[in-house]
């Protein structure tokens, strides 16, 4: 370049045409997702919707903020991208389902420091298609090219989430009372936390590769384990939320069911059995990997159970029943009992 040519903004890392190829792989996808409520297209500045199109209109909204975490760095080296996006919207979905909301809409952001069309678009496709599937719309979002800021490869996705409930139907803890039962719903694996301490254990200390299959992974590869998708339980559950069968909820994300059960508690205390529930191989082989106590297991993993619920004791049953129709695997883990807002365990 001679001293008179003029730089472009590609010359400083960003490129704007590979931007809008990204947006264009995913476009089809995003229209795809539009509910009713969506009023434009692909590419405003604002995302327009109007709730009264899908019944919501006097309803209170609830919203939702969230990541996916390290287990972008399995979906990188993986070179698998689509499922991420469908784990941002999942995680943000059951996050305001613990309220009584069902989702509305969604936007994603997507960063990295030299944009890869091809991994952008797998990011929003994997937005747009958990959207679809659920019913909700992605309604907008935004990609950022952001070079010396991300080093070549790595990336982050984020998401925001809107949803609607009505005023009588708040879950908020106020309907927990003594006696009532805990079920613990079935996760698909760590679904989006932990991954910090999984990568150290099974990369830096066990040595194992993506392709690897330990025995406790039941013919899965690592990679596979670990990027099994964050359930949602929105369509399992919606029926017994509208039907009131169901007095609170905790995702179990960060924190493990020490850090979120307890958010639901008011003045009670929830008495879990160990042993109610069996652990999958994954965390049974994370747990030995990396010489856990039973404590820091339960606090950074979710140890199998993606989401408590809490019905009345003469209902648990029929709850575990009606929700294995519903293709879900739940067990009775524990009970309420007054006390202090704790988490307990009985042995």
């Amino acid at each position: 370049m001679t001293a008179k040519e003029g730089l472009t903004y590609k010359d400083a890392g960003v490129d704007i045409d590979a931007q809008d190829d990204a947006l264009e792989r995913a476009r089809e996808a995003i229209r795809a997702s539009f509910t009713p409520g969506v009023l434009g297209d692909v590419g405003l500045f604002g995302g327009l919707f109007d709730p009264a199109k899908v019944g919501c209109g006097d309803m209170v909204l609830v919203a939702s903020a969230d990541g996916v975490g390290t287990k972008l760095e399995v979906a990188r080296r993986a070179g698998v991208y689509h499922t991420v996006g469908r784990d941002l919207v999942q995680h943000c979905i059951n996050d305001i389902l613990v309220q009584g909301a069902r989702p509305l809409f969604f936007l994603d952001y997507a960063a990295m420091g030299k944009l890869s069309p091809e991994i952008v678009g797998e990011l929003i496709r994997g937005c747009a298609e958990a959207c679809r599937d659920h019913g909700l719309a992605l309604l907008g979002g935004e990609t950022a090219e952001m070079p010396g800021l991300y080093k070549d490869g790595d990336f982050e996705l984020v998401g925001f989430l809107v949803g609607a409930v009505a005023r009588d139907k708040i879950l908020d803890g106020s309907r927990v009372a003594p006696g009532q039962t805990a079920i613990g719903i079935a996760s698909d694996g760590l679904h989006t936390n932990g991954y910090s301490l999984a990568r150290k254990i099974l990369f830096e200390r066990m040595k194992l590769a993506l392709d690897d299959t330990p025995d406790e992974l039941a013919g899965r590869t690592v990679a596979e384990a670990l990027l099994a998708p964050h359930r949602s339980y929105l369509e399992a559950l919606w029926p017994m939320l509208e039907a009131d069968r169901v007095h609170a909820l905790a995702h179990v994300t960060g924190g493990g069911l020490p850090g979120n059960v307890p958010r639901i508690l008011g003045d009670c205390d929830v008495v879990l059995r160990r042993g109610s529930w069996p652990v999958p191989g994954l965390f049974r082989l994370l747990v030995e990997g990396g010489k856990l106590a039973p404590e820091e297991a339960h606090r950074a993993f979710n140890m199998g159970i993606g989401m408590v619920v809490l019905v009345d004791a003469f209902d648990a049953d029929a709850m575990v029943g009606d929700l294995a129709a519903r293709g879900e695997t739940a067990w009775r883990i524990g009970t309420v009992e007054e006390g202090e807002g704790r988490l307990r365990w009985d042995s």
